[in-house]
């Protein structure tokens, strides 16, 4: 494969992944239906994972959790690295809109927060 081949191959990808996180257009040759099913679905996987790993955020959002998620998700051209990063980064968003109280999470996310900054 040539170069040049490569450079429009890498740059297609690019445009692809750009499409399924951001919501950016398709490239051209490529079903615009198909990549908003799949780009919804990445969405539905990762408020899942951010739900079960803060709970507390999950409550806080409501009914609305399906809709703040994707209007969270939709704010940032890159996810943060990682589900526990893009939990706490959900929270925090929910907490500047006011939707979450302020201070520590509760419950079960509470003993993973301390677990999971506590270095013993």
């Amino acid at each position: 494969m040539s170069e040049e081949a490569r450079a429009r191959l890498a740059e297609a990808q690019g445009r692809v992944v750009a499409c399924l996180v951001t919501g950016a257009d398709p490239p051209a040759g490529f079903d615009t239906g198909r990549l908003r099913v799949q780009a919804s679905a990445l969405v539905a996987k990762r408020r899942g994972v951010v739900a079960r790993l803060r709970p507390d955020a999950a409550r806080a959002a409501g009914p609305a959790l399906a809709a703040e998620f994707a209007a969270y998700a939709a704010a940032r051209a890159v996810p943060p690295p990682g589900y526990r990063a893009d939990a706490d980064d959900f929270a925090a968003w929910l907490r500047a809109r006011g939707l979450m109280p302020a201070g520590k999470p509760r419950g079960w996310a509470r003993l993973f927060f301390v677990f999971r900054r506590d270095p013993r």
